[in-house]
């Protein structure tokens, strides 16, 4: 009886052991964060800048892996089919939304694949014109460009990219008549647009190319953030002139789909506390992106409304990858 009663004492010990390592408190070990791009990208710079912060904030170091390749593809594919616990996460933008559209044989879907933890900062485009545009502002500018027999050239960094669906997009709500004209690369179109190979642009306000405007080559016209934007004082929103217009290249956290709701919200709230903090704030700002977090639910709200968007133009266009 004796040894019958040890053995079920130790039993009911190894079954309550079981379970507590089961249920055991989040995090308790490293966090990865995956990223799509290549290290020195700005994804991988966002998420360095934070990365001791939010590893204090979750008690927990937070790893940094990049796996490029396939427009985000591998990478989005790589987390989606991870352990769906929290400790393996996506560091997408905008492009997370795109590439499973331009592949009529893709499986992905990122709506169903990913549950969104927060968004984490935004980079607004830009809208800036040749200097011979006679176009003082974006009013201004469309009633010019609607005035030419041929419509007007633009520029993007290479078919299938957020600029191109941008301006796109763009285009069709203003009910302009454009050709695209496609560059290898972001530095290539912001040349294309000072020389006068193209008249617009829209795109991220790097520093080369807030030096052109600076230097009176380039006009900006307009922010196409909700509201005006601490990236560019003083520019005024595209959607005063054409209302609904928002186009901003997001950053985010997503998890795998099945990840329990209360880790979802225990890694949201410790992002939310670190991108409140002034210092990272600091550092994240004279790179063009601004700190803006939200809820899960908000998240998944942004990612539904721009894939339908992202779908109508692919389709209306007849975007193809290059």
């Amino acid at each position: 009886m004796k040894l019958t009663t040890h053995a079920l004492i130790l039993t009911l010990t190894g079954l309550a052991a079981g379970t507590a390592f089961a249920q055991e408190k989040f995090p308790s070990r490293p966090i990865t964060i995956v990223v799509p791009y290549p290290a020195g990208g700005t994804s991988d710079a966002q998420v360095r800048m934070i990365q001791a912060q939010l590893g204090k904030e979750l008690g927990q170091p937070v790893i940094v892996d990049n796996k490029p390749g396939a427009s985000g593809v591998i990478a989005a594919q790589y987390v989606a089919k991870s352990r769906a616990d929290g400790y393996t996460l996506l560091y997408p933008n905008n492009g997370v939304l795109i590439a499973p559209l331009l592949n009529p044989k893709s499986e992905s879907d990122p709506l169903k694949d990913f549950k969104p933890v927060t968004t984490v900062t935004n980079v607004p485009m830009v809208l800036v014109t040749n200097k011979a545009v006679p176009a003082a502002n974006l009013t201004d500018f469309l009633e010019y460009a609607k005035k030419q027999p041929g419509g007007i050239m633009y520029a993007s960094a290479g078919a299938a990219s957020y600029g191109h669906l941008s301006t796109a997009r763009f285009s069709q709500m203003a009910g302009l008549t454009v050709e695209h004209v496609p560059y290898k690369g972001e530095a290539a179109t912001t040349m294309a647009a000072r020389s006068g190979e193209v008249q617009m642009l829209m795109t991220t306000p790097s520093a080369a190319m807030l030096g052109q405007v600076a230097q009176g080559n380039l006009t900006m016209l307009g922010v196409a953030s909700a509201t005006p934007s601490s990236v560019v004082p003083g520019v005024p929103t595209i959607n005063k002139v054409v209302p609904g217009f928002v186009s901003e290249v997001w950053f985010g956290l997503l998890a795998p789909a099945a990840t329990p709701d209360d880790v979802i919200q225990k890694i949201n709230a410790a992002v939310r506390k670190v991108m409140a903090d002034d210092g990272v704030r600091a550092r994240l700002l004279p790179t063009g992106a601004v700190p803006q977090t939200s809820t899960p639910a908000e998240f998944g709200a942004i990612m539904a409304r721009e894939s339908a968007q992202w779908r109508e133009i692919i389709g209306k266009y007849n975007i193809k990858a290059d």
